[in-house]
């Protein structure tokens, strides 16, 4: 693993809440003073504040973008139980679209024993999942546009190819979600491509870990009173689901899966 790799992975752990010394020794593999030094290096940057034994959240961070190999290791057994119960929701021969995300990855895994689906996706990433789809008569459309750092195609040409186009149901990932600021991205750009998703779908679904909450990215690109459905995990505090429900959006709790 490149050095620029694992200190992504330090920055995602740190960004979610902090992380240990220790931790992160027995999750990358490497010595106790290889991680401090990628700490060192972070907190030198301003991206992370230097404690002992560890490492804490600048407290600032609405503007910094993980890359996807960081945020794919986060949650993931949350996110396989989002994505399970997504996916059940699309229907063969219907029209969905993905957007770019480590959970909406995940969801695109699913999709692939639907038959008869035309996918629209703004993820190289997704779409490679996808490819053997033709096998179930799944039809695969991918935007264009430039790449951002969690591998997302946005800009003008994704905006662009997405109008126009009207699909069934859209799986919608997020930076992060509240009720103030609703649905957020680091990414300004993404923000609009994400903006061309919504108005495209009949319904949205937003497919979001507990640790999305209260989360509040650079730039809003919609409210959770717009969407028709949150498919979360069971670790969002009861008290935050009845708030979203207030406001009619459907939530639906899943429990981790683990990988067989």
């Amino acid at each position: 693993m490149l050095a620029s790799q694992r200190r992504d992975i330090i920055l995602g752990h740190v960004q979610s809440g902090g992380a240990r010394v220790s931790q992160l020794v027995e999750l990358l593999g490497v010595s106790d003073m290889t991680i401090r030094r990628d700490i060192e290096f972070l907190a030198a940057k301003g991206l992370v504040h230097k404690v002992h034994g560890g490492a804490l959240p600048t407290g600032a961070m609405s503007a910094v973008e993980p890359g996807f190999l960081v945020k794919a290791q986060l949650q993931v057994a949350q996110k396989r139980g989002i994505a399970r119960a997504a996916a059940a929701m699309a229907r063969p021969g219907s029209a969905v679209a993905i957007s770019a995300g480590t959970t909406t990855y995940e969801v695109a895994r699913e999709l692939r024993a639907v038959p008869d689906l035309t996918i629209v996706t703004n993820s190289m990433l997704i779409a490679q999942v996808l490819q053997d789809g033709a096998e179930v008569g799944q039809s695969l459309i991918l935007t264009g546009g430039s790449r951002t750092p969690s591998d997302a195609l946005v800009g003008p040409v994704a905006v662009e190819s997405l109008r126009g186009l009207h699909v069934d149901l859209l799986f919608l990932g997020v930076h992060g979600m509240t009720l103030g600021a609703g649905l957020t991205t680091p990414n300004l750009v993404e923000a609009a491509t994400n903006r061309a998703l919504v108005a495209a779908a009949a319904r949205t679904v937003v497919t979001a870990d507990h640790s999305k909450w209260g989360v509040v990215g650079l730039s809003s690109f919609g409210r959770l009173e717009e969407v028709e459905c949150l498919v979360t995990d069971a670790a969002l505090a009861p008290e935050v689901i009845e708030r979203i429900r207030g406001v009619g959006c459907q939530v639906v709790v899943t429990d981790p899966v683990e990988e067989s």
